[in-house]
């Protein structure tokens, strides 16, 4: 996560309260594309449409191509890269839909988006039951032995707090002794255990880790206090922070000093092992899109172009 971090102003984006938001089955409105040589072009954001072009779907393998169809595992809901637009409803919104959508349209194909816990998303690709995965995960070394990343994305931890942070969290050793939240599976969680170091040598006791399956049940915690803090990423904290409540209920504690060190590990779309040209054919996807503009237009529409990466890259992650 190679970002210098810096305090976020909270982003104000009126799409729908992070923590309402409900876990629904995802059918043909978690497709992502067309599904075959006819539909060349769509709008994927207001404003920007994207083209299919014949040399990067020929490089897909042949039966991407025949079936038309990349089956895409994602965690819902994790705002702002990927929720549901309403209570209820089973339309997909968020940064990942909106890349994988571009992604899929420039190959031709149709990225069918489903629901899963975030800590089986790499078995459910390991076993065959999807090609990809794509959920703000992080391209860390060892899950690398899993799938092969196309990364697109960076963006450092965070805390989410109470409004007004009224633990006075200010820098990581303020949590030691705590009880504090964090999604299970994640690269997150394991930061945490890490930090435990850090109390140790300050001769403080060790922090209280409670995991959940979704970072959602973990602002549950926290609004209960049952936490006192949310350990998640920078993005989605400042997002929770400014959509629930009116942004009336959490506040956002970033920056090295708080969240503690962190090696430069970016996001990446994970890819099955079985299907090498499916990762290039992302990467050059992907590419093409960030030399087009269409990358950064999708990430300013959620107030977010300080994530973007220069360049595709694979396995980047350390």
């Amino acid at each position: 996560m190679p970002r210098q971090f810096r305090l976020l102003t909270l982003i104000s984006v009126p799409l729908i309260m992070a923590g309402s938001l409900v876990l629904t089955a995802c059918g043909s409105d978690g497709d992502a594309g067309p599904s075959s040589d006819a539909a060349k072009s769509a709008e994927v954001i207001p404003g920007v449409t994207v083209k299919t072009e014949s040399k990067l779907r020929a490089g897909l393998s042949r039966r991407i191509r025949e079936r038309g169809v990349v089956q895409v595992a994602t965690d819902v809901p994790y705002p702002p890269f990927e929720m549901f637009t309403q209570v209820g409803s089973r339309q997909l919104t968020g940064i990942d839909y909106d890349m994988g959508r571009a992604i899929a349209l420039r190959l031709g194909v149709t990225f069918k988006f489903s629901p899963q816990k975030f800590d089986g998303l790499l078995p459910a690709v390991q076993a065959g039951k999807f090609d990809v995965v794509m959920s703000a995960m992080t391209d860390k070394k060892e899950r690398q032995s899993a799938v092969d990343f196309v990364d697109y994305l960076n963006a450092g931890p965070g805390w989410l707090v109470k409004k007004g942070n009224p633990t006075g969290l200010d820098e990581i050793t303020d949590v030691c002794g705590q009880a504090v939240g964090v999604q299970s599976g994640t690269n997150h969680q394991q930061l945490l255990k890490d930090r435990q170091a850090t109390c140790r040598a300050a001769g403080l006791p060790p922090i209280k880790v409670l995991a959940f399956a979704k970072d959602s049940e973990a602002q549950l915690a926290l609004r209960s206090g049952r936490v006192v803090a949310d350990y998640l990423d920078e993005v989605t904290a400042a997002w929770v922070a400014s959509t629930t409540d009116g942004g009336k209920t959490f506040s956002t504690v970033i920056g090295d000093k708080a969240v503690g060190p962190h090696s430069p590990s970016p996001m990446g779309i994970g890819i099955s092992k079985t299907d090498p040209q499916l990762t290039r054919s992302v990467k050059a996807a992907l590419q093409s899109l960030m030399d087009d503009g269409t990358y950064t237009k999708i990430l300013e529409k959620y107030h977010v172009p300080g994530i973007a990466i220069p360049k595709a890259t694979v396995n980047a992650g350390t």
